[in-house]
C-alpha cells in the first residue's frame, strides 16, 4: 500500500494528526479526504462501491471509513439518508444489509468554505441598513457572475444536455454536483452535495433563491428547489423539468424556489 494511504490524517492549524482517533471537524487530508470527497461527490455509498470508485481495496476503504465515522465526519446506516437510494436497504446477498456511508454536516464543514463569519457580518449590516431588498440585490449580483461564467458551457448546447453541463460547471466550482433521473420521466434532479455558502444561506435564503432562478435561466426550463443543505437537508436538490414538459409544484418541500423560463 502506498505511504500516502497508510494512515488516516486530519489537519488543523497546519499539523497532521497521528493514528489516535479524536472527534474533530478539522480539515481532512490524504486518503481519508479522498474517501470523504468521493462520498461528497457521489452521495451515500457502500464500502465496496467506494473501493471500486477509488481503485482501492475494500479493506483499506473500510479502515478509513471507520476512522471517519469515529471522528464524526461520516455516518453509516442500512439505508441512505438522502440521494437516489434514500430509504432503501442495500442488500448483498444473504446476511445483514450492507452498510451505507454518508458525509455528516461536520464532514462537509471540514472542506474549505468560500464564506466565513465576515460574509455573514457583511450581509447582516447590509440587511440592517438597506433591508431585505438590498440582500436580494446582492444575491442577484453574486449569481449573475456565476451565470455569466456558466453560460458559455450550458446555454449553447441542446436543452436535454444542459443539466449535465451545469453539473460539470458546478462541480468544478466545488459544489460536488450530480444529476439523477427524477421520479417522473419528464424530470431530472440536480444534486449539490456541497455548498460553499451554506453557513451564510442559513440566515440569508435569498442566496439559494437567486441560485435556483439562475439555474432556470441557464437550463431554459422550469426548476423547483426541493431541498437545501442550508435548511438542514443532506443535499441541495433542484427538480428540473425536461424541455416541453410541466412539473406540478410540491407544497411539502422544506425550502422551495421556483422559476419558469421559456426557451
Amino acid at each position: 500500500m502506498p505511504a500516502a494511504l497508510a494512515a488516516p490524517a486530519l489537519a488543523r492549524g497546519g499539523q497532521l494528526g497521528n493514528n489516535v482517533v479524536v472527534k474533530s471537524t478539522g480539515r481532512l487530508t490524504g486518503a481519508p479526504a479522498r474517501v470523504a470527497q468521493a462520498l461528497l461527490e457521489g452521495g451515500p455509498q457502500t464500502a465496496a462501491a467506494l473501493a471500486e470508485r477509488l481503485g482501492l481495496s475494500t479493506t483499506a476503504v473500510r479502515r478509513h471509513l471507520d476512522a471517519l465515522v469515529e471522528s464524526g465526519h461520516v455516518e453509516s446506516g442500512e439505508r441512505a439518508p438522502y440521494g437516489p437510494q434514500a430509504g432503501r436497504a442495500v442488500t448483498r446477498g444473504r446476511g445483514r444489509p450492507a452498510r451505507v456511508f454518508s458525509v455528516t454536516a461536520a464532514g462537509r464543514e471540514s472542506f474549505e468554505s468560500a464564506y466565513d463569519d465576515l460574509a455573514v457580518g457583511a450581509l447582516r449590516f447590509l440587511d440592517q441598513t438597506g433591508g431585505a431588498a438590498a440582500v436580494e440585490a446582492f444575491a442577484a449580483h453574486r449569481v449573475a457572475e456565476l451565470e455569466r461564467r456558466y453560460a458559455e458551457a450550458v446555454t449553447r448546447i441542446p436543452s436535454d444536455q444542459r443539466p449535465r453541463a451545469l453539473v460539470a460547471a458546478l462541480s468544478a466550482d466545488g459544489y460536488a454536483a450530480s444529476v439523477v433521473d427524477g421520479a417522473a420521466d419528464h424530470t431530472v434532479q440536480i444534486c449539490q452535495h456541497h455548498c460553499p455558502v451554506a453557513h451564510v444561506a442559513i440566515e440569508f435564503p435569498a442566496l439559494c433563491d437567486a441560485e435556483a432562478e439562475a439555474f432556470g435561466r441557464l437550463l431554459g426550463s422550469h426548476v423547483t428547489r426541493l431541498a437545501t443543505i442550508a435548511h438542514g437537508d443532506g443535499v441541495c436538490t433542484t427538480l428540473v423539468s425536461r424541455p416541453g414538459s410541466a412539473v406540478p409544484m410540491s407544497t411539502s418541500a422544506p425550502h422551495r424556489a421556483t422559476t419558469e423560463v421559456l426557451s
